[in-house]
C-alpha cells in the first residue's frame, strides 16, 4: 500500500487530478445504480412481493445459472441504463432550456465532490500507526462536506425556475426552505462531536480521521463510538439527514401527492436520472460521514479498533499478513462498507415504512423541535464535556 501511494503521488498533480475523478465517477455511477435497484427489491421485501425478476437479455437465458440472476432482478440494471440512455430526451418549447438543461448536471457537481474528502479505510505504516485512505486529506473534512453538499439545493431550485411550470417552481421553492430548515440542526448535531474530538492541548480539526481516530482510543470513553455517548446528536443528525437528501418522508420538492413531480416534473430520460443519481450519491456519503460520526468508521466494534484487530488477528493465525498495508486496507475498506450499507437499507426501510409528513408539519418539525433540541443537546455536552476534560 505504502509503495503504490508513493508511486500515485509521485505521478504529474494533472494525472493525480485525472484518475482521482475518473475513480469518483467510476464508483458513485454503479453504486447509484445499484441502490436504485436495491430500493425496489428492499421495497418488494416490505410489501411481500417479488419486485423485478423478469428482465433477462435473450443471449442469456440458456446459460446455467441466469435464472438466479434474472429472479434477483440483477439484469434490471443493464435495462434501466440503456433505457434512460437511449430514450429520446423531451425538451419542451416553455422552458428556458439553458438553464432546463443545465440543472441535473449541477446536482451532480456537490455529489461527486464531497467524496473527495470522506476518508473509506486505513492501513498501518511500519510504525503501526492508522493512516486513513482518502482521495483528499484536508483538515476541515466535515466543513468542506456541509459547504458543497448544500450547494446541491441551486440545481432543484434551477430546474423548478427554468421549467417554467407552477408545480416544479413549487418543489423548488420547497427545497431551499427544507435545506434551510434543516441545516442549521445538522450542523449544531455535530458540534458536540468536535467539542469532545478537540480536547484542550490537542490541535484543533474537522477533520473526519480525527474523529475516527478519538474513537479508537483506549478505555472506556476513548473507545466508545458516539452513537452510544450521544444518541441524541445522532438521531438529530439522522432526521436532518433525511431533510437534506430529500429521502420519504422529507421528501417534498418531489412529493406526488400535491406537485405531481415536483421540481423534475417536466424532465425525462438521461436528464431525469442525473436527478436521482445525484439523490443517491447524497445518500451514500451521507451515510459514509453518519458512519465515521457515530459508528466508529472502519472500526469493527467499540473498544476494537483496527490496529487492535489487525494485532489479534496476527497472534491468533500466526500470519503476518494481517499486518501487511495492502490487507489491512481492503479490510478496513471491507468493514466501513457494510456500515454504510446497513445505514442505505435504514434509508430505504424509512421511506417504505414511515407515511411522507404535510409540508407544515415538515417545517414545524424543522423549526420547532430539531432547532431547539440541537440547541440544548449542544449546551449539555459543552457543559458535560468541560467537566469531563478539566
Amino acid at each position: 500500500m505504502a509503495s503504490l501511494a508513493h508511486f500515485f503521488f509521485g505521478l504529474p498533480l494533472m494525472v493525480q487530478a485525472v484518475a482521482k475523478g475518473l475513480a469518483v465517477i467510476l464508483f458513485i455511477f454503479p453504486v447509484a445504480a445499484a441502490c436504485s435497484m436495491a430500493e425496489r427489491k428492499v421495497s418488494a421485501w416490505i410489501q411481500r412481493r417479488p419486485g423485478p425478476n423478469r428482465t433477462i437479455p435473450p443471449f442469456f437465458a440458456g446459460i446455467p445459472g441466469a435464472g438466479i440472476l434474472q429472479r434477483l432482478g440483477l439484469f434490471q440494471l443493464a435495462a434501466d441504463g440503456g433505457k434512460f440512455f437511449f430514450k429520446e430526451e423531451p425538451l419542451p418549447n416553455h422552458v428556458h432550456k439553458f438553464y432546463f438543461v443545465l440543472a441535473p448536471f449541477i446536482a451532480m457537481i456537490p455529489a461527486f465532490t464531497t467524496v473527495t474528502v470522506v476518508p473509506f479505510g486505513a492501513y498501518l505504516d511500519p510504525e503501526g500507526r492508522v493512516i486513513p485512505i482518502m482521495l483528499a486529506n484536508v483538515d476541515v473534512g466535515i466543513l468542506a462536506i456541509f459547504a458543497v453538499a448544500s450547494l446541491g439545493v441551486y440545481s432543484l431550485i434551477l430546474a423548478g425556475w427554468a421549467s417554467n411550470s407552477k408545480y416544479p417552481f413549487l418543489g423548488g421553492v420547497r427545497a431551499s426552505a427544507q435545506l434551510i430548515s434543516y441545516e442549521l440542526s445538522m450542523t449544531l448535531s455535530v458540534l458536540p462531536v468536535f467539542l469532545w474530538v478537540n480536547e484542550p492541548g490537542s490541535s484543533g480539526s474537522l477533520s473526519l480521521a480525527r474523529v475516527v481516530e478519538f474513537q479508537s482510543h483506549p478505555g472506556f470513553w476513548g473507545g466508545t463510538w458516539f452513537l452510544f455517548t450521544m444518541p441524541l446528536s445522532a438521531a438529530i443528525f439522522m432526521i436532518a439527514l433525511f431533510a437534506e437528501t430529500n429521502r420519504q418522508p422529507f421528501d417534498m420538492p418531489e412529493s406526488e401527492a400535491d406537485l405531481v413531480g415536483g421540481f423534475h416534473t417536466e424532465y425525462g430520460a438521461f436528464k431525469w436520472s442525473l436527478f436521482f443519481v445525484a439523490e443517491y450519491a447524497n445518500m451514500i456519503v451521507g451515510s459514509a460521514v453518519f458512519a465515521l460520526l457515530f459508528l466508529g468508521g472502519w472500526n469493527l466494534l467499540p473498544w476494537l479498533p483496527l490496529s487492535a484487530l489487525l494485532e489479534g488477528l496476527h497472534h491468533a493465525t500466526g500470519s503476518g499478513l494481517w499486518l501487511n498495508p495492502l490487507l489491512a486496507g481492503v479490510l478496513s475498506i471491507a468493514i466501513f462498507v457494510g456500515k454504510v450499507l446497513l445505514t442505505i437499507f435504514f434509508f430505504m426501510w424509512v421511506r417504505w415504512t414511515v407515511p411522507r409528513f404535510r409540508y407544515d408539519q415538515v417545517m414545524r418539525i424543522g423549526w420547532k423541535l430539531l432547532l431547539p433540541l440541537s440547541i440544548a443537546n449542544l449546551l449539555a455536552y459543552t457543559v458535560g464535556i468541560y467537566f469531563l476534560q478539566a
